[in-house]
């Protein structure tokens, strides 16, 4: 049986750290629209980049990049090439079905292959590293031989557990897309809130709270992922730092240490199809557990 692991390009598995970038996951990659160009996620649209033209873009609201999905063109390329190549099965984690409709459209492509290509969709329900990490531990365990039906309950027990909560550090980018409306845009900015937002069970990313100030939100937000950690050991998880731009995690990381909040892993930029919406100033927390023998699969 052989088997390919592939992710959508909002995974940041190429803006992740150097060793998880030649584990051979295929990307499906989606499409930001920016200054009248058509950019690949990952490819031809450096995040760093990305984020700091945002921060000095005139008339932003006239000027917002968009995003689309890949096209079925490209999916049916992604996954022709795998029949091509001889593979058997592939599992494919995706971008939550909270912020795109790319899952519908893969699940729909894939039923073409029914026959030739055995393909599991898998809706992580978060985005950015969260998301990638689904398709790096699927490669993993691919690679420790383990078979597929018990690989998708693994990544489905992380899933259920893992955690992604960001601070933005300005409503701009949020009211001209249409997140924030109304009076809620014109009393958020008034009054200087800065919500903590993060990705619910049901794979939305909503506030947790609103907080005002910058650096009451950024604290909030330190105690709140504390607690999620709770006595867990740091063998027995990971934790980063997710982000737009430099700023408010620059912040971030001057008042985490008094919150015993501390990471055990490089940052990882946030996807620029997302951060796109939520603008240059958000900072947060990727945290994922890793199971340990005396936890039970289900």
């Amino acid at each position: 049986m052989k088997r390919k692991v592939v992710c959508t390009s909002s995974g940041c598995i190429e803006q992740a750290p150097e060793r998880y970038r030649d584990l051979g996951i295929d990307i499906i990659r989606l499409h930001v629209y920016f200054e009248g160009k058509d950019y690949l996620e990952g490819h031809d649209l450096d995040g760093v980049e990305f984020y700091q033209k945002l921060e000095t873009l005139e008339d932003p609201k006239r000027n917002l990049p968009k995003t689309s999905m890949p096209s079925t063109e490209e999916i049916k390329e992604c996954f022709d090439k795998l029949v091509a190549e001889g593979y058997d099965e592939a599992i494919v984690a995706v971008i939550s079905t909270g912020l795109s409709g790319t899952y519908g459209v893969i699940c729909s492509v894939a039923k073409e292959y029914e026959g030739k290509l055995k393909i599991h969709v898998i809706d992580t329900k978060s985005n950015s590293f969260n998301e990638g990490y689904i398709a790096i531990k699927a490669k993993e365990l691919v690679d420790a031989g383990m078979p597929t039906e018990q690989i998708l309950k693994e990544l489905n027990w992380i899933i259920e557990r893992y955690e992604f909560m960001g601070v933005d550090g300005k409503l701009d980018y949020l009211i001209y897309n249409g997140r924030l409306k109304g009076g809620k845009a014109f009393f958020g900015k008034m009054l200087s809130i800065c919500p903590v937002v993060y990705f619910n069970r049901d794979g939305y990313l909503v506030p947790l709270e609103s907080v005002r100030t910058q650096k009451k939100a950024l604290a909030r937000m330190c105690e709140v992922i504390k607690e999620k950690i709770g006595d867990r050991d740091p063998k027995d998880y990971i934790l980063w730092h997710v982000y737009t731009g430099p700023s408010l995690l620059e912040k971030l990381k001057e008042i985490e240490p008094k919150y015993g909040v501390e990471c055990n892993h490089e940052d990882v930029i946030m996807s620029v199809g997302s951060g796109c919406h939520n603008g240059p100033w958000l900072a947060g927390y990727g945290y994922i557990p890793i199971r340990r023998p005396d936890e039970e699969l289900e």
